[in-house]
Protein backbone atom coordinates (compact mmCIF):
# COMPACT_ATOMS: atom_id res chain seq x y z
CA UNK A 1 0.00 0.00 0.00
CA UNK A 2 0.95 3.56 -1.01
CA UNK A 3 -0.13 7.13 0.50
CA UNK A 4 0.12 9.92 -2.06
CA UNK A 5 0.41 13.48 -0.44
CA UNK A 6 -1.14 15.38 -3.80
CA UNK A 7 -2.54 18.05 -5.00
CA UNK A 8 -4.64 18.17 -8.21
CA UNK A 9 -3.02 19.26 -10.86
CA UNK A 10 0.36 19.92 -9.66
CA UNK A 11 3.71 17.92 -10.15
CA UNK A 12 1.94 15.13 -7.75
CA UNK A 13 0.16 14.02 -11.20
CA UNK A 14 2.11 12.41 -12.90
CA UNK A 15 2.99 9.97 -9.57
CA UNK A 16 -0.83 9.52 -9.59
CA UNK A 17 -0.84 8.36 -12.68
CA UNK A 18 1.74 6.25 -12.30
CA UNK A 19 -0.04 4.14 -9.34
CA UNK A 20 -3.11 3.82 -11.95
CA UNK A 21 -1.13 2.51 -14.79
CA UNK A 22 0.72 0.10 -11.99
CA UNK A 23 -2.56 -1.36 -10.54
CA UNK A 24 -1.17 -1.19 -7.21
CA UNK A 25 -3.43 -0.56 -3.84
CA UNK A 26 -2.62 3.08 -2.93
CA UNK A 27 -4.31 5.87 -0.38
CA UNK A 28 -4.54 9.55 -1.00
CA UNK A 29 -3.88 12.45 0.96
CA UNK A 30 -4.81 16.05 -0.05
CA UNK A 31 -2.56 18.78 0.67
CA UNK A 32 -4.02 22.27 0.09
CA UNK A 33 -1.78 24.61 -1.31
CA UNK A 34 -3.59 27.20 -1.49
CA UNK A 35 -3.83 27.30 2.18
CA UNK A 36 -0.71 26.62 2.14
CA UNK A 37 -0.78 23.29 3.95
CA UNK A 38 2.87 21.95 2.31
CA UNK A 39 4.43 24.16 4.93
CA UNK A 40 2.72 22.69 8.33
CA UNK A 41 4.62 21.31 10.71
CA UNK A 42 3.46 18.15 10.16
CA UNK A 43 3.84 18.03 5.89
CA UNK A 44 7.53 19.38 6.63
CA UNK A 45 8.36 16.32 8.53
CA UNK A 46 7.59 14.50 5.69
CA UNK A 47 8.94 16.45 3.04
CA UNK A 48 11.19 19.19 4.28
CA UNK A 49 10.93 21.56 0.96
CA UNK A 50 7.33 22.04 1.63
CA UNK A 51 6.34 20.57 -1.74
CA UNK A 52 3.98 17.67 -3.58
CA UNK A 53 4.12 15.07 -4.21
CA UNK A 54 5.42 13.07 -1.18
CA UNK A 55 4.74 9.25 -1.40
CA UNK A 56 5.17 7.19 1.50
CA UNK A 57 6.82 3.66 0.38
CA UNK A 58 7.44 1.36 3.25
CA UNK A 59 6.51 3.44 5.58
CA UNK A 60 9.69 5.70 4.49
CA UNK A 61 8.63 9.70 2.98
CA UNK A 62 10.05 10.08 -0.51
CA UNK A 63 9.78 12.78 -2.45
CA UNK A 64 10.48 14.38 -6.11
CA UNK A 65 7.86 13.70 -8.68
CA UNK A 66 10.68 12.42 -11.42
CA UNK A 67 12.80 9.99 -8.68
CA UNK A 68 8.69 8.54 -7.45
CA UNK A 69 8.30 7.95 -11.47
CA UNK A 70 11.13 6.04 -11.96
CA UNK A 71 10.93 4.23 -8.20
CA UNK A 72 7.55 3.24 -8.89
CA UNK A 73 8.42 2.17 -12.80
CA UNK A 74 11.24 -0.01 -11.10
CA UNK A 75 9.19 -1.35 -8.28
CA UNK A 76 6.68 -2.59 -10.91
CA UNK A 77 8.36 -3.62 -13.97
CA UNK A 78 4.99 -5.77 -15.00
CA UNK A 79 3.62 -2.33 -15.83
CA UNK A 80 6.44 -1.79 -18.68
CA UNK A 81 6.31 2.40 -17.40
CA UNK A 82 10.31 1.88 -17.97
CA UNK A 83 12.56 -0.32 -20.31
CA UNK A 84 14.66 -2.68 -18.97
CA UNK A 85 17.80 -2.13 -17.20
CA UNK A 86 21.01 -2.15 -19.49
CA UNK A 87 19.03 -1.53 -22.79
CA UNK A 88 19.62 1.10 -24.63
CA UNK A 89 16.00 2.33 -24.36
CA UNK A 90 16.61 2.42 -20.66
CA UNK A 91 19.41 4.38 -21.05
CA UNK A 92 17.34 7.29 -23.65
CA UNK A 93 14.47 6.97 -20.61
CA UNK A 94 16.48 8.28 -17.95
CA UNK A 95 17.86 10.96 -20.03
CA UNK A 96 14.54 12.00 -20.79
CA UNK A 97 13.47 12.04 -17.38
CA UNK A 98 16.37 14.28 -16.34
CA UNK A 99 16.09 16.60 -19.42
CA UNK A 100 12.31 17.10 -18.09
CA UNK A 101 13.12 17.41 -14.85
CA UNK A 102 16.07 19.80 -15.35
CA UNK A 103 14.94 22.06 -18.05
CA UNK A 104 10.69 22.41 -18.58
CA UNK A 105 9.68 21.48 -14.67
CA UNK A 106 12.15 23.77 -13.30
CA UNK A 107 11.53 26.63 -15.63
CA UNK A 108 7.90 26.05 -14.73
CA UNK A 109 8.32 26.57 -11.61
CA UNK A 110 9.94 30.29 -11.66
CA UNK A 111 7.19 30.89 -14.31
CA UNK A 112 4.69 29.70 -12.13
CA UNK A 113 6.08 31.13 -8.63
CA UNK A 114 7.70 34.45 -9.85
CA UNK A 115 8.39 34.99 -5.66
CA UNK A 116 11.26 32.37 -5.65
CA UNK A 117 12.88 35.15 -7.53
CA UNK A 118 12.24 37.68 -5.30
CA UNK A 119 9.20 39.27 -7.42
CA UNK A 120 5.23 38.95 -6.61
CA UNK A 121 5.40 38.95 -10.40
CA UNK A 122 8.12 38.68 -12.84
CA UNK A 123 9.65 41.46 -14.67
CA UNK A 124 8.36 41.34 -18.34
CA UNK A 125 11.62 40.59 -19.28
CA UNK A 126 12.51 37.96 -17.41
CA UNK A 127 8.71 36.71 -18.30
CA UNK A 128 9.56 36.73 -21.51
CA UNK A 129 13.01 35.12 -21.50
CA UNK A 130 11.06 32.24 -19.50
CA UNK A 131 8.62 32.15 -22.40
CA UNK A 132 11.13 31.67 -25.11
CA UNK A 133 13.03 29.01 -23.15
CA UNK A 134 10.39 26.73 -22.62
CA UNK A 135 9.09 27.06 -26.13
CA UNK A 136 12.24 26.30 -27.45
CA UNK A 137 12.11 23.01 -25.23
CA UNK A 138 8.96 22.42 -26.68
CA UNK A 139 9.91 22.79 -30.60
CA UNK A 140 12.90 20.53 -29.60
CA UNK A 141 10.62 17.77 -28.26
CA UNK A 142 8.20 18.09 -30.97
CA UNK A 143 11.09 17.43 -33.70
CA UNK A 144 12.41 14.57 -31.68
CA UNK A 145 8.54 13.34 -31.99
CA UNK A 146 8.14 14.07 -35.00
CA UNK A 147 11.44 11.62 -36.52
CA UNK A 148 11.18 9.36 -33.79
CA UNK A 149 7.56 9.39 -32.13
CA UNK A 150 4.85 8.80 -31.14
CA UNK A 151 6.11 8.30 -27.94
CA UNK A 152 9.31 9.55 -26.82
CA UNK A 153 10.94 6.23 -27.00
CA UNK A 154 9.19 5.20 -30.23
CA UNK A 155 6.24 3.26 -31.30
CA UNK A 156 5.92 1.96 -27.23
CA UNK A 157 4.54 4.18 -24.67
CA UNK A 158 6.29 4.41 -21.35
CA UNK A 159 6.46 6.43 -17.86
CA UNK A 160 8.52 9.48 -19.19
CA UNK A 161 5.20 10.10 -21.86
CA UNK A 162 2.99 10.45 -18.47
CA UNK A 163 5.88 13.57 -17.38
CA UNK A 164 5.91 14.98 -20.36
CA UNK A 165 1.87 15.08 -20.92
CA UNK A 166 1.64 16.71 -16.96
CA UNK A 167 3.73 19.56 -18.24
CA UNK A 168 1.99 19.73 -21.56
CA UNK A 169 -0.94 20.69 -19.24
CA UNK A 170 0.80 22.98 -17.55
CA UNK A 171 1.07 25.42 -20.59
CA UNK A 172 -2.25 25.02 -21.57
CA UNK A 173 -2.66 28.90 -20.32
CA UNK A 174 0.55 30.02 -21.69
CA UNK A 175 0.45 32.28 -24.47
CA UNK A 176 1.86 28.99 -27.17
CA UNK A 177 0.28 26.19 -25.61
CA UNK A 178 2.46 22.78 -26.21
CA UNK A 179 -0.20 21.22 -28.26
CA UNK A 180 0.54 24.13 -30.61
CA UNK A 181 3.18 21.89 -31.97
CA UNK A 182 1.85 18.68 -33.78
CA UNK A 183 3.63 16.01 -32.74
CA UNK A 184 3.65 16.93 -29.33
CA UNK A 185 -0.69 17.18 -29.58
CA UNK A 186 -0.22 13.90 -31.11
CA UNK A 187 1.58 12.50 -27.88
CA UNK A 188 -0.93 14.50 -25.71
CA UNK A 189 -3.79 12.97 -27.68
CA UNK A 190 -2.45 10.00 -26.63
CA UNK A 191 -1.37 9.90 -23.47
CA UNK A 192 -5.01 11.43 -22.85
CA UNK A 193 -6.82 8.77 -23.74
CA UNK A 194 -5.69 6.17 -21.68
CA UNK A 195 -7.82 5.36 -18.91
CA UNK A 196 -5.31 5.86 -15.99
CA UNK A 197 -5.40 9.90 -17.39
CA UNK A 198 -9.21 9.80 -17.47
CA UNK A 199 -9.61 7.80 -13.76
CA UNK A 200 -6.82 10.89 -12.16
CA UNK A 201 -9.51 13.33 -13.64
CA UNK A 202 -12.12 11.45 -12.16
CA UNK A 203 -10.56 11.18 -8.63
CA UNK A 204 -8.73 14.73 -8.75
CA UNK A 205 -11.78 16.23 -9.75
CA UNK A 206 -9.69 18.14 -13.07
CA UNK A 207 -12.20 19.28 -16.11
CA UNK A 208 -9.34 21.54 -17.63
CA UNK A 209 -7.45 19.90 -20.86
Amino acid sequence: MYTLYYSPGTASMVVHLALLEIGAPYQLKSVDIEKREQFTDEYLRLNPGGKVPTLIIDGRAVYESGALLTILAERHPEAKLIPAPGTPEREIWLQWMVFLSNSLMSTYRLWFYPQELGHQESPPDIRAAMQRKIESLWERIDAHLAAHGPYLLGEEFSGVDLMVTMLMRWSRNMPRPATEWPAVKRLADLVRARPSWKKLYELEGLTEW
